[in-house]
């Protein structure tokens, strides 16, 4: 059930240190295109060096000639050092995850390319494995590290900067593989033929070098094993200790007993086990004095059995493991943070429609917002021997860039250092304002509304309800064009966008979120039709021009939705789920759905009946445009043709996309989420105004 989270929002440029290359004015700027909208780059992670002076970025954008995103790594250097300003660190397109050595003298990172290493003999990597490459950030050429059959799905630093530690699936012998294919041929064993990781440390060179075991490309000498796949790894600052963070071989979500935080004993020793909860560990740092291992938990409880309230960010004593939640107090979601070099806090914080910075000094201080500029912050970014901190800053109207501060205190006096967005600011974009009203049971609910340009604050506006996904996400105060985030585009085309936080939204308090349980469709559909309601009784909508959609959770609202009302004149719904118990056993996170609906379907089958669009589908009339990813396991692709299948038997207009190769996320082929876009607002052109 759980989805895609992202955030998006509105709000006027209200900084004036921030660069705008263009100045006209809104009123002569020309119209945004699906071209331009298309041409979006994607910022993160974004990671400062230990001194502060420069920062690795990684961008995805589209490349359309290939049909593929590319991810390529920039390093910004202070103006006045040599090579100074941003340059492109990496062009094989596809390179991700930067990682500074302590020593600031390299960035390690994943890379997908396939090249010989320097060394005679030395293997070819792997077609499309993922392997570790480092390279100098005062020059040269990029080196491969690792050499295995397996892909590294994660990797680390020691913290004298000389070894890089990773983690890939326990490979096979040419026997095993060999053995395994002459009983089972190609027979998947569902269960039962997944494995867990081995660690492994290689050695950083200081010179071109051969993969360690030549010809063979066997890779570093082990550190450990593990039954389960570690998502991350993080080496203590003293050198002692190497973090995991596991979770399932299958990355199913059907259980809780792969997930947790384990320490190993350097150099090499057997994991032991030092955070076992009902909860999802993730995003682990060390503390600069090595006593706590910080760590963030978007599902689940730390503190008793599981439950989904909004994020929140704890340290682990090391080694004794006992646990301490930051930001205790705070009524919002504690999102992306980072560790000061006091070895305190700093986190984006959600209130609202806001995600502003905060910090504090230790648990039991206050959880303190810095001075900032209003919209949404993210990517935080600390350095380790310096107070500079690097963070990722956009609204509606500015739109998303990399920025530096010379310390938290110095936020709105941020140098913008990136300009990949910068042509959004030569066309006209939406301008919004939160708009607030009571639910039913008196509960104030809250939600974005979005502008045409040139029409801000105008009334009996067409509009389209776009529903974000999650549940626990929320829309605010942000920039995003993207084949999931398309408000600011429908808003061009002339629609008033409405973006609820409906129960079960991020930024409005524990309480707030777990409202959802277990009526997940019922009572935020209740809170979005009252909305609605409000907007036409104040004449800001026209009743006559409604639309309805979203993607994922946006989706499964959506396909409610049009079961509740037939005021809607046209929906665009994807990835949405109209049942609950197929739902529920192809979903890769069962064990959450099964939450959510307070048991599994034999224990709560009146909850699962309640809560699914399926059962009440003669009562549709709205014209649906559908899509689904082919291979989505999030929300099975069964779901949208089980949709397609109720609406074709209605006889209701309706047409359904679907894109081959694509998962839950369309992010295989750019060329998929643009025609996903381009359709969808053609069917609310057709349908909502009658064009």
């Amino acid at each position: 059930m759980r989805i895609l989270r992202a955030v998006s929002g509105a709000a006027l440029l209200l900084c004036a240190a921030v660069l705008v290359s263009d100045a006209q004015s809104p009123e002569t700027k020309p119209s945004l295109t699906l071209n331009q909208f298309f041409s979006a780059v994607e910022i993160g992670p974004v990671r400062i060096s230990p001194d502060g002076r420069s920062v690795a970025i990684q961008t995805t954008s589209a490349d359309w000639a290939k049909s593929i995103f590319r991810k390529d790594i920039w390093l910004y250097r202070e103006p006045g050092t040599t090579g100074g300003g941003l340059i492109p660190l990496t062009q094989s397109e596809g390179d991700s995850d930067p990682q500074w050595s302590p020593d600031g003298r390299w960035i390690a990172f994943l890379s997908m390319r396939e090249e010989r290493p320097a060394g005679a003999g030395s293997p070819q990597a792997p077609a499309h494995v993922p392997q570790v490459y480092a390279i100098r950030v005062d020059g040269g050429e990029a080196i491969r590290l690792t050499g295995g059959s397996e892909a590294v799905h994660t990797f680390a630093w020691s913290a004298d900067s000389r070894y890089i530690f990773y983690a890939e699936r326990t490979p096979w012998t040419k026997q095993q593989q060999d053995a395994y294919k002459q009983e089972w041929h190609d027979t998947v064993q569902y269960r039962e033929s997944e494995r867990g990781d081995v660690i492994r440390r290689v050695e950083v060179p200081n010179a071109p070098f051969a993969l360690p075991g030549g010809a063979q490309g066997t890779s570093g000498a082990e550190v450990t094993r593990t039954p389960y796949r570690v998502d991350q790894m993080a080496a203590s600052p003293d050198g002692r200790w190497l973090a995991l963070v596991t979770e399932p071989p299958s990355l199913r979500i059907d259980d809780l007993k792969a997930y947790g935080i384990y320490l190993v004993s350097l150099p090499a020793s057997a994991p032991r086990a030092l955070v076992r909860k009902q909860a999802i560990p993730e995003n682990i740092r060390w503390s600069p004095d090595n006593r706590r291992l910080f760590f963030a938990v978007e599902m689940g409880s730390v503190e008793g059995h599981y439950e989904d309230v909004q994020p929140r960010a704890y340290s682990v004593s090391v080694p004794d493991g006992v646990i301490t939640r930051w930001a205790a107090r705070f009524g919002g979601a504690v999102n992306a943070y980072a560790v000061t070099t006091t070895g305190g806090l700093v986190a984006a914080g959600r209130i609202g429609t806001q995600v502003q910075i905060y910090s504090q000094n230790r648990p039991e201080a206050a959880f303190r917002m810095e001075k900032g500029w209003p919209g949404t912050y993210q990517q935080v970014s600390t350095a380790s021997h310096s107070s500079r901190v690097a963070f990722v800053f956009s609204t509606l109207q500015q739109p998303t860039e990399v920025y530096l501060a010379d310390n938290l205190q110095a936020l709105n006096q941020a140098r913008r250092i990136t300009s990949f967005n910068e042509s959004f600011t030569r066309f006209a974009l939406p301008r919004g304002r939160p708009f607030r009203w009571n639910a039913d049971d008196g509960t104030s609910i809250e939600g974005m509304l979005l502008y045409p340009p040139r029409k801000f604050g105008r009334q009996h506006l067409p509009m389209l309800t776009f529903i974000h996904g999650g549940p626990e996400d929320a829309d605010g105060d942000h920039f995003e064009a993207d084949w999931y985030q398309w408000a600011a585009l429908a808003a061009t085309q002339g629609w008033l966008v409405f973006e609820p936080n409906y129960r079960g939204s991020t930024g409005y308090g524990d309480r707030f979120v777990l409202q959802i349980v277990p009526d997940i469709v019922s009572r935020p559909g209740k809170d979005i039709l009252e909305g609605i309601d409000e907007l036409v009784r104040q004449g800001i909508a026209d009743p006559r021009t409604l639309a309805v959609g979203g993607y994922s959770y946006g989706g499964y609202m959506t396909d409610w939705l049009i079961t509740q009302t037939t005021r809607f004149k046209a929906a665009v719904t994807g990835a949405g789920a109209i049942e609950n118990a197929a739902n529920w056993g192809n979903d890769d996170m069962s064990y959450d759905d099964a939450y959510m609906l307070a048991g599994n379907p034999w224990q709560a089958e009146t909850n699962y009946n309640r809560e699914a669009a399926l059962w009440q589908m003669n009562k549709v009339t709205t014209p649906t445009h559908l899509v689904a990813g082919g291979s989505d396991i999030r929300v099975y692709v069964g779901e949208d043709y089980l949709l397609e299948r109720a609406l074709q038997a209605l006889g209701v207009p309706h047409t359904l996309l679907v894109f081959p190769g694509e998962g839950h996320g369309l992010n295989h082929n750019p060329w998929h989420g643009r025609i996903k876009v381009r359709e969808e607002l053609k069917w609310l052109g057709k349908y909502g105004l009658g064009k």
